[in-house]
């Protein structure tokens, strides 16, 4: 699972045949334009390491790559851009062979460094690290981390009629409610009734002062955030998605303009399409790139940028993955080593916090539900099945 990265050594191009000069020129292209993003001619590329070539010869390349469509010339005298097909066999080149080295990186230091229960807290925090890293908006997909358990039940009033609930679970889970009001509650009262959430949680100190009317109010809530929290826990149909970055699409000259923009984030807030790249990259157990147009199928329109790919394990198996989606100039071969290293480092986290906790996980299976005897309560006369903690040692029957 480990990948060694080493400095890649090109032939000289004098000793390649015509094939392979030509796709050599392309490649030199294409990284040229990477670093400048301005047009290349032939002169250009001749100073940047293709000496042993002529410019009459390099333009002949030029010409015939641009018949192949790989390469485009706003006017005559121009020099050339690559189109998508040249970025998608730059990117292809490079997406299996020896990577760059990739500069230490102290971010997935800590992330090596992790021990706790807390897997849904880390995969956020690993989301973040990339980001940061690749300056890029960064996807992930995680199966369901089981024998989890709510900890905390937090109220924040919104309006008259409407308060937000936010559940802390002991993985690092968090899931926000609306639960509506019949009357206004003072900060004071949803003080009060998160203490009772509290009690009912640990059996640890029942609350004094909660008015009978809270009281109902707090036993209404829980009931309702408990089964609601139970349902969506036992039937787990699709992969959890961690998202970030954002706000870092626009530090890219492609994406100053409006509409690209708003192509990327639509692909991005979209959390079907997001599920079917990451589940195409795991189940192919490789790092996999789309580029351009190759997203249509996933966004609708072309979203005129690129996404990024590769697949982390447990145990050596693949169980979820890692998506960039970053401009489509954007150096590759530098990203391809990140990913690699990133996918090295989460993966052998997660492998020894799994085994030590005694974790277990599960991946999305539609009609099937998941609870099992050591994450069973029962809760009033109807023995509605729910997650509580599992520290309070004695069952018990609430009326």
């Amino acid at each position: 699972m480990r990948h060694i990265l080493k400095s890649l050594k090109p032939l000289p191009i004098k000793r390649l045949n015509k094939q392979g000069r030509e796709q050599k020129v392309l490649l030199g292209l294409v990284d040229h334009y990477i670093q400048t993003g301005k047009p290349v001619g032939s002169n250009t590329l001749k100073d940047a390491g293709f000496g042993d070539l002529s410019s009459a010869t390099i333009r002949n390349y030029f010409a015939n790559l641009e018949e192949e469509g790989y390469l485009s010339q706003s006017h005559s005298s121009g020099g050339r851009i690559p189109t998508d097909k040249a970025f998608r066999a730059y990117a292809q080149d490079y997406i299996d062979s020896p990577q760059l080295p990739v500069p230490e990186i102290q971010e997935f230091n800590s992330l090596q460094e992790f021990q706790s229960r807390e897997i849904a807290r880390y995969l956020q925090q690993a989301a973040e690290s990339l980001a940061n890293a690749c300056n890029c908006a960064v996807f992930l997909s995680a199966p369901r981390f089981d024998h989890d358990y709510i900890i905390d039940i937090k109220l924040v009033s919104l309006d008259a009629f409407r308060c937000l609930s936010i559940l802390i679970s002991d993985f690092g889970v968090i899931q926000t409610e609306i639960l509506h009001l019949q009357a206004k509650l003072s900060t004071f009262a949803l003080k009060r009734i998160e203490s009772y959430f509290h009690w009912r949680l640990t059996g640890i100190g029942m609350p004094e002062n909660l008015e009978p009317e809270e009281e109902k109010i707090g036993k209404t809530f829980y009931n309702e955030l408990m089964v609601r929290y139970i349902v969506g826990y036992s039937n787990f149909v699709d992969e959890d998605i961690y998202r970030t970055g954002f706000s870092r699409l626009l530090t890219y000259a492609d994406f100053q303009d409006a509409s690209k923009l708003s192509g990327g984030l639509s692909l991005f807030e979209n959390g079907h399409s997001m599920r079917l790249l990451l589940r195409e990259c795991q189940g192919l157990n490789q790092v996999k790139i789309w580029i351009g147009s190759d997203l249509t199928h996933y966004a609708g329109t072309n979203p005129n940028c690129a996404v990024l790919s590769i697949p982390y394990y447990i145990n050596q198996h693949p169980i979820g993955a890692v998506g960039l989606l970053c401009p489509i100039r954007i150096p590759y071969r530098t990203l391809f080593g990140i990913l690699h290293h990133f996918s090295n480092c989460i993966s052998e986290t997660l492998t020894r916090n799994v085994y030590k906790f005694k974790i277990s996980f599960r991946h999305p299976e539609t009609g099937k539900q998941y609870l099992q005897k050591e994450e069973h309560r029962l809760i009033g006369q109807s023995r509605l099945i729910l997650l509580e903690n599992k520290n309070q040692s004695d069952e018990k029957t609430l009326s």
